[in-house]
C-alpha cells in the first residue's frame, strides 16, 4: 500500500478526477448554482402544484420538492416525440385550455349541459302538530262548592251544540241566592205604593243578587227565566257556549267539586293552529302572513292552507330548531288536536343563471367547471356560486349564458388534465418529480 502512494502515476490519476468533479460541484453546488437550475417546486402528492419557491403544499401541506430545468425539457422532448397522449396541451397559456379529442370523451361517457337563465323556486319541509286555539277553548270553572247532579255528556270527545246543557250542578249556596232574589222582586212588587227611595233599595238589592248568581256561572237567561217563573232552580244546568267537542272532562256523576275545581273543557276545532318545526338557518326566510301547504298521511291527496302568524323567537335548545304557528281553517273537523302532519312552504326565488350541481368540482376553496369550447378544447373555469336549489347550483361570476359545461366525468377530464399540466395556476395539473429528483 505504501508503494502505491508513493508511486507518481496513483497522484495523477488523482488529479485529473478531482479536475473532473470541479465543475459539476461548481454548477450545482455553488453560489446560486442549484437555485438557478431550478425550474418550479411542485408536490409530490399534488402535481398540479407549481410555485416560484420552495414551502408547503396548499392542498396537503407537504413540503415542496423542486423540479430541474433539464429534468423538465427532457420530459417535454419525450413526450413530443412520442405524440401518443389522448390529450394534447393548448397553446393558449392565458385561458389555460386544453383538448381532449371527442372520440376520447365518448369514450369515458362526457356529457354537456347548457348555462341558461331559469325561475327559481325553493321549498321548505317541516313537521308540524295540531293543536286547539287557546281563544277557542272554553274552560269551565266551579265558582261555589257543588254536586254533580247529573252529567249531560258522557267522554271526551264528544261533539256538543251550543247552549248544550254539559251537566247539573246542585249548590245549597245557589239555592240560597236564587231564593233571596225571589223574595226581594216579591217585596218590591208588594211595596208598588212605597217611596221612590224604598223602591230604590229594593232594586239594589236585586242588582247585587243577580250579579252574584253571575258570577256562580248562572247566565244572564237563567236569571231571567227564575225572575219570570218566581221559581227556583234546585239545580244548575251548565251549557256550552260554543260548537266543539269536549276535550276534558274530570269530573263523574255525584262528585263533589270544590270552588275552583275544573268542571269541563270544550274546545271550538272549526280553526286550529298548527306548531312546526323549522331549522335555524330556515328560519330568515319566514315571514308573517306566509301561505304554509299542509298535508296529512290520513287524508292522500288532500291539501290544507294556512297562513304563518307567529315565530317563536326562541330556539330549541337542543334540536336547534324554532316553532312557527299557523293558523288553518277546519269546518269539517278534519285535523284533530294532536295529529301529525306535513308543512310545505314554497317561496319564488326570482330568475337566476344555474348550472348543473354535476358540472361543479369542488377543491376546497374554489368551485371548477370545465366549458366546452368545441372541437374537443375544454377551458377550465373558477366560479362564484350562490345557493343551491334542488340539482342546480346559481352562478354568480364565471359562466355565461348560452355556454356548455361538462356535466359528467368531469372528475375524469380533471384527473387527465392533470397529466398534461393543462391547470397550471389553479388546480392546474403537472407532472411530478423525475425518479432521479427523488434520489437526490
Amino acid at each position: 500500500m505504501k508503494q502505491l502512494f508513493h508511486n507518481p502515476l496513483f497522484g495523477l490519476v488523482i488529479a485529473v478526477l478531482l479536475l473532473a468533479i470541479t465543475p459539476a460541484c461548481s454548477k450545482r453546488g455553488g453560489a446560486g448554482g442549484k437555485d438557478s437550475n431550478i425550474d418550479y417546486w411542485t408536490c409530490t402528492m399534488h402535481p398540479s402544484v407549481r410555485e416560484k419557491g420552495p414551502g408547503k403544499c396548499p392542498i396537503c401541506s407537504m413540503g415542496l420538492v423542486p423540479v430541474m430545468k433539464e429534468q423538465n425539457e427532457t420530459e417535454e422532448r419525450r413526450n413530443g416525440e412520442t405524440g401518443t397522449s389522448p390529450i394534447r396541451p393548448f397553446a393558449d397559456s392565458s385561458t389555460h385550455s386544453f383538448v381532449v379529442p371527442v372520440e376520447r370523451q365518448q369514450q369515458i361517457g362526457v356529457t354537456f349541459a347548457t348555462v341558461e337563465m331559469k325561475p327559481l323556486s325553493h321549498s321548505i319541509r317541516a313537521v308540524g302538530r295540531v293543536v286547539p286555539e287557546t281563544q277557542r277553548v272554553w274552560r269551565v270553572v266551579s265558582r261555589t262548592p257543588a254536586y254533580v247532579q247529573e252529567l249531560g255528556v258522557n267522554a271526551p270527545g264528544e261533539f256538543v251544540k251550543k247552549n248544550q246543557v254539559l251537566m247539573k250542578l246542585y249548590s245549597p249556596e245557589l239555592l240560597t241566592t236564587q231564593r233571596e232574589l225571589i223574595d226581594l222582586l216579591r217585596s218590591r212588587d208588594g211595596t208598588a205604593k212605597s217611596t221612590h227611595s224604598a223602591r230604590g233599595d229594593f232594586q239594589r238589592l236585586i242588582e247585587s243578587a243577580e250579579r252574584r248568581l253571575r258570577l256562580w256561572n248562572v247566565t244572564d237567561e237563567q236569571i231571567a227565566k227564575i225572575e219570570q217563573t218566581r221559581q227556583a232552580e234546585e239545580s244548575l244546568p251548565i251549557l256550552s257556549k260554543v260548537d266543539g267537542v269536549v276535550q276534558n272532562l274530570p269530573v263523574t256523576q255525584g262528585a263533589n267539586v270544590a270552588m275552583g275545581s275544573s268542571l269541563v273543557e270544550v274546545a271550538d276545532l272549526s280553526v286550529v293552529w298548527v306548531w312546526g318545526e323549522f331549522y335555524q338557518d330556515e328560519l330568515p326566510m319566514l315571514q308573517i302572513g306566509q301561505e304554509v301547504t299542509v298535508t296529512s298521511s290520513s287524508y292522500p291527496g288532500e291539501k290544507f292552507r294556512g297562513q304563518i302568524t307567529l315565530i317563536d323567537p326562541f330556539i330549541d335548545n337542543v334540536k336547534r330548531t324554532g316553532r312557527v304557528r299557523l293558523d288553518i281553517q277546519n269546518p269539517d273537523l278534519k285535523l284533530k288536536p294532536d295529529m301529525y302532519v306535513d308543512l310545505v312552504l314554497d317561496m319564488d326565488m326570482g330568475r337566476s343563471l344555474v348550472v348543473p350541481v354535476s358540472a361543479i368540482i369542488p377543491t376546497g376553496k374554489r368551485n371548477i367547471a370545465f366549458v366546452d369550447k368545441g372541437d374537443g378544447k375544454l377551458e377550465p373555469r373558477v366560479l362564484e356560486l350562490g345557493g343551491k336549489f334542488g340539482d342546480v347550483y346559481t352562478v354568480n361570476s364565471g359562466l355565461k349564458e348560452g355556454e356548455r359545461v361538462v356535466a359528467s366525468a368531469n372528475f375524469l377530464i380533471d384527473a387527465e388534465s392533470k397529466i398534461q399540466g393543462a391547470l397550471k395556476d389553479f388546480d392546474s395539473a403537472n407532472r411530478g418529480p423525475s425518479e432521479t429528483e427523488k434520489k437526490e
